[in-house]
């Protein structure tokens, strides 16, 4: 009786407090059993909602945020997707995306036809489609054992785009049939809306979102602008018909490379999404799930396991048939079909559209969860094991690996160029890196005003730090010569790389260099790294390199040559080198030792390339200008004009000035 009274609670304080629980402790115990906290998530809801204990009851607030949270999952799902990846698989991503999506929706037709016996075409199609789709759950073991470049996994991953798009698209089409006349003139039409509200996203959103951060710095008005885009992109696929997560979807596609994933802007997305806006989809998506069904005749039970036979089934198939192809050996096919056998975000959002539009019953929604549930843990169980034969067999080539990380220094002194040069610290620092960064500022000690602008400077620098969860260390430096400061800093730590911005004219007779720059120079053997960003450099389109003849002879050649790889692997944009072709072949030789680049090479003869360049740059072109120290082996005394090149022809041009470290030879000289 007293259960009775006090459940379902309908005070919104509460409620918010058991969604909370079930966001912080779902987790916890389900890391502890090894099998996706989605999973824990759901079952939360399916226990307290008013088909179990009916502690919480599925109120409009649960299908506010549960639209949200779809629409969140899609949008992240795409916006996590590495381009450059997807495009370095080409047509073994084609291949394996259509030959998961068909193989499963064939076996999947003849499935829901001959055994489920349903009669509905629309209903059959709708199911079909649903053993199609793949969330790649398990692509964080993979990366762990550092497969992430193999072939097999370039291909599941490209082909993530492909299937889910088909899927979805499957989705609005029977949907929109669902709501009018079944002829080939409304699919016809709608299709046409499709392209034209996928054309409108595609070309515009990326402009709009262009402009936007170019002007507006401001980390909540950015996220608040990105949100306005996705409910956007969703709400005009709504207009057009279409199911909103199609348009979130295509959002975050087009928005990919303007957001990088080491973005602090992609950490409150992600953030916010996983903290608050999928908890509740999910939860309520158990809050609909009424399991009993599976247990009041055996109906129930075969739908569910007539599914996870067919998805595992068609997964498998296709694995194989993709592994042939490419002449693959066992356990690549196997990693493949581990990869791509985990369903989630599209399945659950077309289990759940079909069920409200009355195309799939409840046994399909249940069985979904059980789809959901077991495709998961097989995937990561296959996945896992697959990894560690893949590692034992030795088959896997073993490519030199990446330059080790090392020690970063940033010296900051412009407040208004703090956030861009700590934007290039992230961006060309290693994922999951140990080694905290640091950012130093030195002042005169008598300069009181500097001093307290210099604390300002830091805070802002620890705070971007700490939004994307990099340790940073920072520290004033006192002293009576800048450059000395700078110097003894990076000495007395054993920095390896110096990260400052341009020097600011403030006189007509002023060095562009300023007085500081070439005194570090000429004391340090470190990497040193000078950079004028004009513009944020997630609205960057193109990275143009330019490098001497006889620059891979440097001590630091291959840590430049990785850091500017990272760098346009991160914005998702082309890098084009231009330089010697005995330089090119070996930058060649290095690029195959990271992740896979969109690059174009142009052959010079290795010396001062900034006037043909200035023709081909555009303002929102980043020129990265490799140079070098005089003494060194690729010096030439050509290098000594960039400087009254910039000043006459980039003005406007974001710029990047690298000169690499150098051999240390007795008495501390560097060369």
């Amino acid at each position: 009786m007293i259960f009775s009274t006090l459940f379902p609670v309908t005070e919104p304080t509460w409620i918010y407090l058991g969604v909370l629980s079930i966001v912080l402790f779902a987790p916890l115990l389900f890391n502890r059993l090894r099998m996706p906290h989605i999973i824990g998530m759901i079952l939360a809801g399916l226990l307290i909602g008013p088909n179990g204990l009916n502690i919480l009851d599925h109120d409009d607030s649960f299908e506010l945020f549960g639209e949200v949270g779809l629409f969140y999952i899609m949008f992240l799902a795409s916006l996590e997707i590495n381009m450059q990846e997807m495009k370095q698989a080409k047509g073994g991503a084609l291949l394996m995306g259509l030959a998961v999506f068909a193989i499963p929706m064939a076996l999947g037709m003849l499935a829901n036809t001959f055994i489920l016996k349903y009669d509905n075409l629309m209903t059959s199609i709708l199911l079909a489609s649903m053993y199609a789709s793949y969330t790649l759950i398990s692509y964080p073991i993979v990366a762990r054992y550092g497969l992430s470049r193999l072939r097999c996994v370039n291909f599941v991953v490209g082909g993530t785009v492909i299937t889910d798009t088909l899927t979805l698209f499957v989705l609005a089409i029977i949907v929109g049939i669902s709501k009018g006349e079944a002829n080939v003139w409304f699919v016809l039409l709608m299709f046409v809306k499709l392209m034209a509200v996928g054309a409108i996203i595609t070309f515009l959103f990326p402009r709009i979102a262009r402009y936007f951060f170019r002007n507006y710095n401001d980390s909540v008005i950015q996220y608040i602008f990105v949100m306005m885009l996705l409910f956007l992109g969703a709400g005009l696929m709504k207009l057009a018909g279409m199911e909103g997560i199609l348009g979130a979807f295509i959002t975050g596609l087009v928005l990919n490379r303007l957001i990088p994933h080491s973005s602090p802007l992609m950490r409150r997305i992600d953030f916010v999404g996983n903290a608050i806006f999928i908890p509740f989809f999910l939860i309520g998506v158990g809050m609909m799930i009424d399991i009993s069904v599976l247990f009041k005749g055996g109906n129930s039970l075969m739908v569910a396991g007539v599914m996870v036979a067919t998805a595992l089934t068609g997964k498998w198939i296709a694995s194989f048939f993709v592994s042939k192809v490419f002449r693959m050996s066992s356990d690549e096919r196997n990693l493949m079909f581990g990869l791509s056998t985990s369903q989630a975000a599209a399945t659950l959002a077309a289990a759940i559209v079909g069920n409200k539009i009355g195309l799939l019953n409840d046994d399909v929604l249940n069985g979904t969860i059980l789809l959901i549930l077991v495709t998961c843990i097989v995937s990561s169980m296959t996945s896992d094991r697959a990894s560690r034969k893949l590692i034992l067999s030795g088959k896997v080539l073993n490519t030199a690996k990446a330059v080790s990380s090392k020690k970063t220094l940033l010296a900051l002194a412009n407040p208004g160029m703090v956030d861009r040069l700590m934007d290039l610290a992230l961006l060309v620092r290693k994922e999951n890196s140990q080694i905290p960064l640091s950012a130093i500022t030195v002042v005169l000690d008598e300069d009181k005003q500097r001093q307290q602008n210099g604390t300002k400077v830091l805070d802002h620098a620890a705070n971007i730090a700490a939004s994307v969860n990099v340790p940073l260390l920072t520290k004033m430096r006192l002293t009576t010569n800048l450059a000395h400061g700078i110097v003894h800093e990076v000495k007395e730590n054993d920095y390896r790389e110096l990260i400052l911005g341009f020097h600011k004219k403030e006189t007509a007779n002023d060095s562009f260099l300023g007085n500081v720059l070439p005194e570090v120079l000429n004391s340090l053997d470190c990497q040193v790294v000078m950079a004028r960003m004009n513009i944020p450099l997630n609205t960057v389109r193109a990275i143009h390199i330019t490098f001497p003849a006889k620059a891979e002879f440097e001590a630091g050649f291959p840590y430049w040559v990785e850091e500017t790889a990272r760098m346009a692997s991160g914005l998702g944009c082309r890098i084009m080198y231009h330089g010697h072709p005995d330089t090119m072949a070996k930058i060649k030789t290095e690029l195959k030792k990271h992740a896979p680049v969109d690059a174009s090479f142009f052959d010079t003869d290795g010396g001062n390339d900034l006037k043909r360049l200035a023709q081909v740059i555009h303002k929102d072109h980043l020129l990265i200008i490799v140079s070098a120290r005089k003494g060194s082996i690729s010096f030439r005394p050509s290098l000594d004009h960039i400087f009254v090149q910039l000043q006459r022809d980039y003005q406007d041009t974001p710029i990047m000035l690298i000169y690499p470290s150098g051999y240390k030879v007795e008495g501390g000289e560097t060369h």
